[in-house]
């Protein structure tokens, strides 16, 4: 007789599962007796130990696996039976009550997908960005690149800038105790590129080389050296040396250091255009993902299996811990890190998850080869051998299958902004690429 499938409340589902013990025995004593056509004991030749002997060594292990593949099977059937889509692993319970000689028996708990009844788009209300790439962006663009590659000339009375080379000696203490790593001598950094704390940057602007100063620095209480962070440092500075950039024209030789090979500075700026549109093109297509998946997310009501929230918080927190190990943060493994932090987030990538496959589902949005190889072809374009490019993403399977999840949520995108109310936004440059 099947076992039948007691709906608890909302997802939650409970099921009475039986194995008969003989036939568990059966199984057990079949495997037995393979492990010992083989295997190698000592004083014994290979494959002539008595079963027994087997039985003492591998008998706990062989029948615990047997249990486990016949309640599973059970469980499948069950589940099969009812026509459900177990979320999760279900959770085994011993039962005892009422159960038959020669029988072991299993509650188990477990939650179901929930039917997924998609939004209806025409509610929808979605905001597409646009952007512009015009000469201004493009000679914005050509500047960063002359700073990046910019020389220095000494300046005996100028006083440090934004964009200056500053070389100074330094040393810090905290209450009259020097620390680790709060002693340099010649030491160089460009200011207003962010390597030093603004207090730092702040007390040697406007000084000369020659100048000193003596000034407090605040650290954070999440800065990356424990000895230091949350407390205030005294600093004592020299200036050695403030130097002006000096930046290269705009010519043949600063065309062909940036790969352009016959020094087109024309073709240069060409070259920068297309790229520029490239990224502008993602980005913009990126915040107009955001849009359409948050309306999506907000409009998807249906129950969130727990099983499943749990499953991508625990993934989350992993991920959160191997990032503090990567940023040297002593104990990452042990840092507390409780998984109630993710929950809210988690929800949401599962129920959006749910839709989001539910849609492609019901309109066919799956990526097709012809757009997954164009994705790439475009991916391509921001290498030196695109065509190398293009092939290895072709022939790794897992590269490959993350090229298909992007197009599967372009294709989702685009569908959504085909039937949502779709409000155009232009996005300023320099916003979008995050450089206001």
């Amino acid at each position: 007789m099947q076992p039948v499938v007691e709906t608890l409340s909302g997802l939650q589902r409970r099921v009475d599962l039986a194995v008969a013990l003989a036939d568990v025995e059966k199984e057990v004593q079949a495997q037995l007796k393979r492990v010992a056509s083989t295997a190698k004991v000592q004083g014994f030749r290979p494959g002539k130990a008595p079963l027994s002997i087997i039985e003492r060594s591998h008998g706990p292990g062989i029948r615990y696996d047997v249990i486990n593949s016949q309640v599973g099977r059970a469980f499948d059937d069950a589940v099969g039976a009812a026509k459900l889509r177990v979320a999760g692993a279900p959770k085994l319970e011993p039962k005892t009550e009422g159960v038959p000689e020669g029988t072991l028996a299993f509650t188990a708990s477990f939650e179901v997908y929930p039917e997924v009844q998609l939004p209806e788009l025409s509610t929808l209300e979605v905001t597409r960005a646009t952007a512009e790439v015009g000469e201004a962006e493009v000679q914005r663009t050509l500047d960063i690149l002359r700073k990046q590659r910019a020389s220095y000339e000494a300046r005996a009375d100028r006083a440090a800038q934004d964009d200056d080379r500053v070389t100074l000696d330094f040393a810090g203490s905290i209450d009259g105790v020097p620390f680790d790593g709060g002693k340099a001598e010649d030491f160089p950094f460009v200011l207003g590129q962010g390597r030093m704390l603004p207090e730092f940057e702040t007390a040697v602007t406007g000084l000369k080389a020659g100048d000193t100063k003596t000034f407090p620095l605040a650290f954070p209480a999440d800065y990356g050296g424990a000895e230091v962070a949350g407390k205030t440092a005294e600093f004592a500075i020299t200036i050695k040396e403030v130097a002006e950039p000096v930046l290269p024209e705009v010519d043949s030789e600063f065309a062909k250091s940036l790969g352009q090979a016959e020094g087109d500075v024309e073709k240069l700026r060409a070259d920068i255009t297309a790229n520029l549109q490239r990224e502008v093109k993602q980005r913009a297509l990126g915040r107009t993902k955001s849009s359409v998946m948050d309306a999506l997310a907000a409009a998807a009501k249906f129950d969130v299996p727990q099983s499943l929230i749990e499953n991508d918080a625990q993934g989350r927190v992993a991920a959160a811990r191997e990032d503090l190990k990567s940023r040297g943060v002593p104990n990452a493994e042990s840092v507390p890190i409780p998984l109630e932090a993710f929950s809210a987030e988690s929800e949401r990538r599962v129920r959006l998850g749910l839709v989001v496959g539910e849609l492609v589902k019901s309109a066919q949005l799956q990526a097709k080869p012809e757009q997954v190889r164009a994705r790439i072809e475009e991916f391509a374009q921001n290498y030196e051998q695109p065509a190398q490019v293009v092939s290895y993403y072709l022939s790794d399977r897992q590269r490959r299958g993350e090229i298909e999840a992007v197009v599967l949520e372009d294709n989702v995108v685009e569908y959504v902004l085909a039937n949502a109310k779709v409000t155009d936004e232009s996005v300023p440059f320099e916003q979008l690429m995050g450089t206001a």
